[in-house]
């Protein structure tokens, strides 16, 4: 009796073990391992990360912000990731409530820093420059939140208000596909836009 159950139970079990090895073969390892070579070899940047290299150097990627709070250069959005902004081994939000004492007070000094740095701005401030992000890794801000800082980066760095709108412009990207997400501005880029820019009309002016 007890060996007929065994049997049974092996003629079970070979099918289903033999079936959790192929799919773990199949589905673990060959199809991972191809998609992988195939986004190497037809969308190499993206695979690697979209890194963004300067002199040979990584200095940042597409798909990731970075903290900035100098004066001459755009703003991203915050991060509240720990323990320091646009970490990416720690993507996350905050996870306050909208309405709770801490997120309206870290809004507040958001609000008071931003105030600050261009006195003489009056105009509403974007959401974006006041909330965290999701995951607290996004490159992007919208186009609004880009004109809001143009006043103070044309300061910062001597350049025209109008030539600084034209280059925030440029930068812009539109939904993907015609219809997903909003319109954005990667900040990363267009601060290495603005890189170029000016180091280009230092050039002209023979400055080293």
């Amino acid at each position: 009796m007890l060996k007929d159950m065994l049997t049974i139970l092996g003629r079970q079990l070979r099918p289903a073990i033999s079936m959790l090895i192929v799919l773990s073969v199949l589905t673990g390892l060959i199809y991972p391992s191809a998609i992988t070579l195939a986004a190497r070899a037809l969308f190499p940047h993206q695979a690697d990360g979209s890194l963004i290299e300067s002199k040979g150097t990584v200095v940042g990627s597409e798909l990731i912000g970075q903290q900035t709070s100098a004066p001459g250069h755009f703003w991203g959005r915050p991060s509240a990731t720990s323990p320091q902004p646009y970490n990416a081994q720690a993507s996350g939000g905050s996870n306050l409530t909208p309405a709770g004492e801490a997120q309206l007070k870290a809004v507040k000094e958001r609000v008071e820093a931003l105030r600050a740095a261009d006195p003489g701005n009056a105009a509403p401030i974007p959401a974006d420059l006041l909330t965290a992000s999701g995951s607290g890794l996004d490159p992007h801000i919208s186009p609004e939140a880009a004109a809001f800082q143009v006043s103070r980066v044309a300061k910062a760095r001597g350049l025209d208000e109008a030539a600084l709108s034209a280059l925030v412009a440029r930068h812009k990207e539109g939904r993907q596909l015609g219809f997903l997400g909003e319109p954005r501005v990667n900040v990363l880029m267009l601060n290495r836009a603005l890189d170029s820019l000016a180091a280009n009309a230092d050039s002209a002016k023979g400055k080293p």
